[in-house]
């Protein structure tokens, strides 16, 4: 669960680049959002790695 928490901060985390991206035009914000949308499909992998082992731990 401690990888979930993780992905939801990094979601968070992410929110005010993607503002300043969207509505200012701040391609370094740009740079920033794309770097964390990378690492969410990382830790995305992770989790659903995880729970795949778990359910098939259980069988």
């Amino acid at each position: 669960m401690s990888k979930f928490a993780q992905l939801k901060e990094l979601i968070a985390a992410t929110e005010a680049d993607a503002q300043k991206f969207y509505e200012n035009g701040n391609a370094a914000a740009g740079t920033r959002v794309r770097k964390a949308l990378q690492d969410v499909k990382n830790l995305s992998q992770e989790i659903r790695n995880e729970v795949t082992a778990l359910k098939n731990r259980d069988k």
